[in-house]
């Protein structure tokens, strides 16, 4: 079912414009694509590319009167909020009051709340549901392959040089802790030999980690 889904969903992106597209694989609800699952996934954008047509045309719903309608009243609910969020003082302060995170919490609810109760339908889970469904091939970790990267890690940080390695991440430190433009010395970082889960380390010792508000 989801691979229908994803069809008709990229379909919709490109009807609409879109700039960029990614088009998911049908297993990744449940773990990382497997191979098959992302290579129907890109399948299914070249198909819409190269056999559909619709690219063709710039824009090929323009004067739709149902997608400018929906275009309406996508427009005002989400002035709507923006001019809630204002009235608390903006994005900050929303955030830091639990708007946000409520107005998450509230929609995924309400969600959750149509689907059980029938007003949603999705194809498989509430309106013709297989209960003996075969289940698809998830794609599992190799931990041996796991183990062995950490290994790597390990021996490649004990072989660098380590105090130029800590000066240039001193260097990330106090830039993230002022307002200078970090890429620079992310790069410095990253060539002295710095590996991304140390440059992280550094960002988070001044910058903390997000923690929900509320």
């Amino acid at each position: 079912n989801n691979v229908v889904r994803v069809a008709i969903q990229a379909l919709s992106a490109v009807l609409g414009g879109t700039q960029s597209l990614h088009t998911n694989g049908y297993d990744e609800a449940l773990s990382l694509p497997t191979a098959e699952a992302a290579t129907l996934a890109l399948r299914t954008q070249q198909i819409i590319a190269h056999e559909a047509g619709v690219i063709e045309t710039a824009d090929p719903l323009a004067g739709s009167y149902a997608i400018e309608a929906l275009t309406d009243e996508i427009e005002r609910r989400a002035y709507e909020l923006m001019d809630a969020v204002e009235s608390m003082g903006g994005a900050v302060a929303a955030i830091e009051s639990g708007f946000m995170q409520d107005q998450i919490a509230e929609t995924a609810y309400r969600w959750e709340e149509a689907v059980d109760s029938g007003e949603r339908v999705i194809v498989g889970v509430n309106y013709q549901r297989e209960e003996d469904e075969a289940g698809v091939p998830l794609h599992h970790i190799d931990r041996d392959l796991v183990q062995r990267q950490i290994d790597r890690t390990t021996h490649y940080k004990a072989e660098r040089a380590s105090p130029e390695v800590d000066n240039v991440l001193a260097r990330v430190s106090a830039a993230a802790s002022a307002t200078d433009n970090l890429l620079p010395v992310m790069r410095e970082a990253l060539l002295a030999g710095a590996t991304l889960g140390q440059i992280c380390n550094a960002l988070r010792a001044e910058w903390g980690e997000y923690r929900p508000v509320g």
